[in-house]
Formats: structure tokens, C-alpha cells, sequence
């Protein structure tokens, strides 16, 4: 076996050489196919430059299509075994380590876009084919008239040896004289055409000024005319023709009779219908694609008044397991007969099924009455699914969610139409899937909020958008302030300042919860050297420790030690100063491998906090192996303590808690305290220190002394 190519520049040329030998041998070129292959190389550089470009242009993949036409791969198979090379190549030898999916998605509009420039080379070459013989009929035309005049065997031998089909007929349409070329393209032996008139030979696909170009003609009003016309056969077939008729006069000018040119172009009408299909439908399943879904949603959006669109957006669970299981054959076999299934769903005018890509399939309805008709759609769609598809030999159960969007026409565009449908069907996934749910203003805003937010989280931080507040820790025995917690708060420039809630979760999710995270600490740990600098080390002046919440993800961290023991030394400040709160759930079933970053940071003094105690179901036995020195107390305990008298199940709760907690060693903190008799009620119990609304709410550094002091005097 060879090696695999080294560079992108080999692998180029790899795709290159792939493409050459696939479609060499139905190209019509004198080349060698080296010589070919050199030909192609600078497209597939081409492709390869689209398909990785950052952002998508279809205009490049329109030319690559057209330029195989110029390199004579005219033959529809050239074309078919392009597309086939790009799908199973391209992305593998020029994807390089982009989005695998993005990739394959992109592969295919290239494809699309392929195939449309194809065909458009293709006609522009037919017309110029067209125009050039046009101008041979014109010319045929002048000769046959000199012919009339001059010699009749001269007009003969021009008339009976062209190629292309030649009628004589007088002014009231009688045909007198036709030559084989025509009728060969009729497939009759009588030159007469059995008496017919030129009149009777109608189409229902005729052009609406076609007769009405023919009347001005034997009026003697019009010289000629050009039009693309059909004509049914003898046998009942339909020949597609490019169709001159022009006016002979004597010499004196007088009409006399009408010449009629005919070029047959149903093969090459065949094969642009033939290109037009494939470009507009996928080649697995048969179904309409994405272009001509798109097509027909933004004809069914701008219907005039009174018109309304459903549209049901179908996305199959567990297809991954499928490919990831059986191979990507099965999955295959599986989509096919799912898509014969929803064919059948829609079967009523105005509807219309398409297949987007992967395993996401929608289907569109349109009239007055859509509203109810996409809710039977839908049923239609999740009872058709019912039935197990058999796949070699084994019975697949086959579940879908679908999104249903439905409203009047000329509202929204279709990218807002399938974007609402999208979100609308993660919903109905997320709900459990093999369900289907109907699109909901406000639920599409919270996503897409929540997409923007995600997207703007790294440039937020890098423009300091990002500020802390704080909130002191009091000590219930004496009222002094001994701490405060740092909470991050986001400055958006839209929404204005968002809490941790909004943000936290988007951020562990994209992994930015580490930069903004050690930024949370690097601000709260200088906080604590002013604080210190300000207020001293010891006794109850001012806050003395900083809390600082630690994610799961950043618990998890490699970096985390390092980080946490680099921001303490710069700031100049000795761990004591710091205390890091980690989840309950965060540390359920906890290795040795998870605990060993809080060990290291706990041996170097720094406090360990379990945050939310009480909301995670562990096991209080654990208490004794994990390096914590604090436990803060779920607020879900003491809410009853806000009233008098406190419920007796939560105040044993909370004293059985604080009596396991100091005989253990360990200090315990409350959240949530709103009142003075919850507060008091704290203190009896034993509890250390608290923090909530009663003593200050979250504020600037600069402010947090005085609302401490002045809330816990009362």
C-alpha cells in the first residue's frame, strides 16, 4: 500500500488524480489523461479554496461546474461521477481538521452549486449551437429564395440535403413540401404529412405568443419568428424543436409562401431536465433538496392574502446509533425508507416533502386551511414512523421529533421560518423526543438569546464587560463581618447587567468558564489584599477572606493549582486570605484523582467551601474524606425559619447538620438570611456565619463595609 499524502498540496493532487480517472474515460478530449488530470487540478484547488473559505460562496462552485464543460466533459455521466468524486473525497483529502459536519454540509451545496454552473454552461453552449444555426437557417433562407427564382435543382439539392428539418406550407397553413431531415424527426414516410395544417399542430406547452407570432407572419407583418415549440408524434410522443419560420415573397415583394426550420432538441431538453432534477433533488432518497425546498417555501411565503403555510420539521432520535452501529449502508437503507414513508404523509395539493441533510426531513403545506392541516400532517408523519423498518434482517424501531411552525404568508422569511421550526424541534428532542411540538414566540427568543450570548461570551470578556459585586459573610456570634463572596455579574451592552445564572451554564458549556473563572479570581484575590491593607489581618474590622466559586470544569482543570498559587503570589496575599466553594454535586462519587488539586490547595491553607450542602443526596460519610473546612448550608433548610414559630423538622435538620459539621471540624455557613428572627434562630442553633439580604445585598468593594455594618446593627 502507498503512503498517505504528506502535505495539503499532496492531497490536492491526490483528489485531483481521483477526479481524472473517474471521469476520463466519458470526456470527449483529445488529452492524454495526465494531460486531462492537469486540467482539473487548478478546480479541485478551487473546490478545495470554497470548501474551507470562512464563508460560503456558491458563485466559485457555479464556475468549476462550468468549467467542465468548457473541458468537454459534456456527457451527463461526467457530470454524475464529478459529484460522486467531490461527495466521497472532497471533505476526506481537503477537509483538513475543520467541523466534519459543517464540512460534509458545505460538500454538498458545493455540489448543488456544481451542477448548476454545469448546466448553465451547457445552454449557454446550446444557444450559442442555436444562434449558429439560426443564422445557417437565415442564410439557407436567402439561398432557397434565390433558388425559387433561379433554379429549381439548386433549391432542390439545398432543401433535400440539409440536415435540419425543412416545411413548405402556403399562407392558409397547408403543408406542400417537407425534406427527409423533417420527416425523420416526425418518423413518417409522407411527404405530405397527411394533408395536415400548420395550424392544427398545437401544444398544450405551447408559448402564449407563439400563434399570435404566427398570425402577424401570413399577414405579411412580421418577417420571421424564433420560438421553442413541441409537436406530438405520429405514435403519441413529443419532439421538442428550436423552431424558425420565415415569409418567402415574390419578386414583387407579395407573400407567398412560409418556410419552416426545425432543429429537434428533445435529447438535449432530456438532459437539462435531467440536470435541473439533480440539482434540485437529493440522490439517496429522491426527495426535493434543500435549494428546492427552499424554493417552494419562499413562493408559499409571499402568497397574497388570505394564504396561509405550515411547515413540519422532522429530525429522527438515535439515527447516529444506527450508522455508529450498523454502518452507514444501513443508515442509508433506513433513510430511504423513511423518506418513502413520509412521501406517502403528503400526498394532498400544496404539500410537499424534502430532505435537508442527514436525517432532517421537512414537510411544507399551504392554503387557507394549513393551520389544521400541518396538525394531521404531523400525526400523519408520527403514525407512519410507528412500524419497525427492516434493515439486514433486523427490526429498527424508528422514533422522530418534529417542530411545527405555522402562520399567515408575507410575514417572515424563510430562514426565520426553518429557523423557528429548528429550535421548535430541539424542543420537542429535549422534551424526550418521538413527540412533536408547535413553534412558541418567546421560547424561540430565549434561544436565540441564549445563541447570542454564547456567541458574544468571548468577545464580552475580552472588552471587560465583566464586573464583580460582593457579599459579606457576618459571623452570628459578634455581628463582624469575617468575609464576603464574590459574585460575577455581566455589564451586557443590549440586556443590560445579566446574573451568573444567565451566563455560568453557557460558559461551562463552551469551556470559557476557565479564562472567566481564573479573571473572577485574579479581581477577588487583589480585592482581598485591599481589604487587608485597609482593615488589617485580624479582629473584626473588615472583610478578611474572599469566596470564590469554582465550577466543575475548572475543578477539573490540569491548571488549576498552578493558577490559583501564581495569583496568590502576585497579589502578595497568603492562602488563608481565599476560600474556594465547590458544589455538593460537584463532588458526589468523587475520585482520589478529582479530590487531589483540593488537597494540594487545602494543605497550603487556602479554606475548601462545599457549597448548596444539603441539595445533592450525599453521603454524609463522605464529609469525612473530602478536604473541605466549610460547609454552606442549602437556603431550601432555614426558609421556614424566616417565620415564627420555625418548622421543628428543619430546625432538628439544621442542628443535627451543624452538630456533625463541628464534630468533624468544620465551620458552617448559611445562605439566604432575610430576617433578624432567622438570623437569631441561626445563631442559637450554632450555625458560624451567614450571608444574605438581611446583612447586604451584592454590591461594589467600595460599598460593602458600611451595608455590612449597617444591616447587621439593624
Amino acid at each position: 500500500m502507498s503512503a498517505e499524502p504528506d502535505g495539503p498540496e499532496d492531497r490536492l493532487r491526490r483528489f485531483a488524480t481521483i477526479w481524472s480517472r473517474a471521469v476520463f474515460p466519458v470526456t470527449s478530449t483529445s488529452s492524454t489523461r495526465p494531460e486531462f488530470e492537469a486540467q482539473l487540478l487548478p478546480l479541485a484547488r478551487r473546490l478545495s479554496e470554497v470548501l474551507r473559505a470562512r464563508s460560503f460562496d456558491a458563485a466559485d462552485a457555479r464556475e468549476v461546474g462550468a468549467a467542465l464543460v468548457d473541458a468537454h466533459c459534456t456527457d451527463p455521466d461526467a457530470l454524475s461521477r464529478t459529484l460522486d468524486c467531490v461527495d466521497a473525497y472532497l471533505v476526506l483529502y481537503c477537509g483538513e481538521d475543520g467541523d466534519a459536519e459543517d464540512l460534509r454540509a458545505r460538500s454538498a451545496r458545493l455540489q448543488h452549486a456544481m451542477a448548476a454552473g454545469f448546466a448553465g454552461a451547457l445552454r449557454a453552449r446550446t444557444l450559442a449551437e442555436q444562434e449558429a444555426i439560426a443564422q445557417a437557417a437565415l442564410k439557407a433562407q436567402g439561398v432557397v429564395a434565390e433558388a425559387l427564382h433561379a433554379s429549381e435543382a439548386r433549391f432542390r439539392a439545398v432543401f433535400e440535403g440539409a440536415a435540419i428539418g425543412i416545411g413548405i406550407a402556403d399562407l392558409d397553413g397547408n403543408v406542400l413540401q417537407v425534406n427527409d431531415a423533417l420527416m425523420r424527426m416526425f418518423g413518417i414516410a409522407d411527404p405530405t404529412l397527411g394533408g395536415r395544417r400548420a395550424t392544427e399542430w398545437t401544444h398544450p406547452d405551447d408559448a402564449p405568443q407563439t400563434w399570435r407570432l404566427y398570425e402577424e407572419l401570413v399577414r405579411g407583418e412580421r418577417e420571421h419568428y424564433h420560438v421553442e415549440k413541441a409537436f406530438y408524434r405520429p405514435d403519441g410522443t413529443v419532439l421538442w424543436t428550436n423552431l424558425t419560420v420565415s415569409l418567402l415573397r415574390d419578386a414583387d415583394g407579395t407573400p407567398q409562401y412560409q418556410l419552416a426550420l426545425m432543429e429537434d432538441t428533445t435529447e438535449r431538453r432530456l438532459l437539462n431536465l435531467r440536470l435541473r432534477y439533480e440539482a434540485t433533488h437529493d440522490a439517496l432518497t429522491g426527495l426535493p433538496n434543500r435549494s428546492f425546498f427552499f424554493e417552494r417555501l419562499e413562493k408559499a411565503l409571499s402568497a397574497g392574502p388570505g394564504q396561509r403555510f405550515g411547515l413540519c420539521y422532522l429530525d429522527l432520535d438515535g439515527f447516529k446509533t444506527v450508522n455508529d452501529s450498523l454502518g452507514h449502508a444501513a443508515g442509508d437503507r433506513l433513510l430511504v425508507e423513511v423518506a418513502d414513508r413520509l412521501q406517502a404523509c403528503a400526498t394532498a395539493p400544496g404539500e410537499m416533502v424534502a430532505r435537508l441533510g442527514g436525517d432532517e426531513f421537512v414537510a411544507l403545506t399551504t392554503g387557507p386551511d394549513a393551520r389544521h392541516e400541518v396538525d394531521e400532517l404531523a400525526g400523519r408523519i408520527m403514525n407512519a414512523l410507528l412500524a419497525p423498518v427492516s434493515v439486514d434482517g433486523r427490526e429498527l424501531t424508528v422514533r422522530g421529533s418534529i417542530g411545527i411552525v405555522e402562520g399567515p404568508a408575507g410575514e417572515r422569511s424563510p430562514a426565520e421560518v426553518l429557523r423557528s421550526a429548528d429550535i421548535t424541534m430541539y424542543r420537542a428532542k429535549s422534551a424526550g423526543g418521538n413527540r412533536f411540538e408547535l413553534a412558541d414566540p418567546e421560547a424561540d427568543a430565549r434561544v436565540i438569546t441564549r445563541h447570542g450570548l454564547t456567541t458574544a461570551l468571548p468577545a464580552a470578556l475580552e472588552r471587560g464587560e465583566f464586573f464583580i459585586e460582593y457579599q459579606p459573610l457576618v459571623h452570628l456570634g459578634d455581628g463582624s463581618v469575617r468575609g464576603a463572596e464574590a459574585l460575577v455579574r455581566w455589564l451586557h451592552p443590549q440586556h443590560g447587567v445579566l446574573g451568573p445564572d444567565r451566563f455560568i451554564p453557557l460558559a461551562e458549556h463552551t469551556g470559557l468558564i476557565v479564562p472567566l473563572g481564573r479573571w473572577v479570581l485574579e479581581q477577588s484575590v487583589r480585592q482581598a489584599r485591599l481589604w487587608r491593607e485597609r482593615y488589617g489581618d485580624g479582629g473584626a474590622a473588615g472583610p478578611l477572606r474572599i469566596n470564590v466559586n469554582l465550577s466543575p470544569c475548572q475543578l477539573t482543570h490540569p491548571g488549576l493549582v498552578q493558577d490559583t498559587v501564581e495569583i496568590l503570589e502576585r497579589a502578595g496575599v497568603t492562602p488563608d486570605a481565599l476560600c474556594l466553594e465547590v458544589t455538593e454535586s460537584a463532588l458526589i462519587g468523587a475520585d482520589d484523582d478529582l479530590l487531589k488539586p483540593l488537597r494540594r490547595l487545602a494543605e497550603m491553607g487556602v479554606d475548601i467551601a462545599l457549597d448548596d450542602f444539603g441539595t445533592g443526596y450525599s453521603n454524609l460519610a463522605n464529609l469525612r474524606r473530602l478536604p473541605v473546612s466549610v460547609l454552606k448550608l442549602d437556603r431550601s433548610f432555614t426558609q421556614s425559619m424566616q417565620q415564627f414559630p420555625a418548622d421543628p423538622v428543619d430546625l432538628k435538620i439544621v442542628e443535627g447538620i451543624v452538630a456533625l459539621a463541628h464534630s468533624l471540624d468544620l465551620a458552617v455557613t448559611v445562605e439566604g438570611v432575610e430576617t433578624g428572627a432567622q438570623a437569631e434562630q441561626l445563631r442559637i442553633l450554632g450555625c458560624d456565619t451567614a450571608q444574605g439580604w438581611y446583612y447586604a445585598r451584592p454590591g461594589p468593594p467600595e460599598r460593602l463595609h458600611e451595608l455590612a455594618l449597617v444591616d447587621a446593627t439593624g
